[in-house]
């Protein structure tokens, strides 16, 4: 895989930690590593990004943001707000397309939900992600009601002829409820893709040698680590 989008079923679920957690797999077998950030919203102009956020915790990666709003809202409505040009998909698309050139793995990271809007026309990171033919990566909550925007975010997927690459629980708790055990037997089968990983909560507090070392144990093999969605499941309940 040469280019990955990284979508969530929502905001603050551990989509940037997840991302810095595939980049630094990628980096320890060798792989060169573009983020790309459409679109920023609700950091002011100095301020450390998602970008600079997994660069801290993955180490040697480029990053590029194509914009960055002031206010905390979905991309078109910031950019409105601000007086600011909006992200399209096709400048998404052509910056993921550019860094692919010249990168092992290019990882496009959204903003929120698949389906937020980036633009006036309501072109979403789904749109870029049709345009640039790659899989889709789902970083969901372990929580209550995550089944549902879940099973949403596939359909739309599927509806569009996209590929779900998988789900990873972005925020795995350290004493899991029951609706939280019973999910990793249920997301999958509602994504109807595999459960790739899952990232205990507070990763992304570890000091940077530490997330990296630790990395493989919170993917499983086809985001290049070792951890096993069965004897996770059993270890849990």
């Amino acid at each position: 895989m040469r280019v990955i989008v990284v979508t969530g079923t929502g905001t603050e679920i551990g989509k940037t930690v997840v991302t810095a957690g595939v980049a630094a797999l990628a980096r320890a077998r060798g792989r060169s590593v573009a983020v790309l950030k459409p679109a920023q919203t609700g950091v002011a102009a100095g301020d450390r990004g998602d970008i600079g956020e997994v660069a801290r915790l993955a180490g040697d990666v480029s990053g590029v943001e194509l914009a960055r709003y002031p206010e905390p809202l979905a991309p078109a409505t910031a950019a409105r707000r601000a007086r600011m040009a909006a992200v399209r998909p096709e400048d998404v698309a052509d910056a993921a397309g550019k860094l692919a050139a010249e990168h092992d793995l290019v990882l496009v990271e959204g903003a929120g939900g698949l389906l937020v809007r980036f633009d006036g026309g309501g072109g979403t990171l789904a749109d870029a992600a049709r345009l640039l033919r790659a899989p889709v990566l789902v970083v969901a909550p372990a929580a209550l009601g995550s089944l549902n925007s879940v099973a949403l975010t596939g359909e739309a997927l599927r509806s569009r002829g996209l590929e779900q690459l998988g789900v990873v629980v972005g925020s795995w708790p350290g004493e899991p409820d029951l609706a939280a055990r019973c999910n990793l037997v249920d997301l999958p089968e509602v994504a109807e893709a595999p459960l790739l990983g899952a990232v205990p909560e507070g990763a992304g507090r570890l000091e940077p040698a530490e997330f990296r070392a630790r990395a493989a144990d919170w993917f499983g093999p086809l985001l290049g680590g070792s951890w096993d969605v069965e004897s996770f499941t059993a270890s849990v309940r």
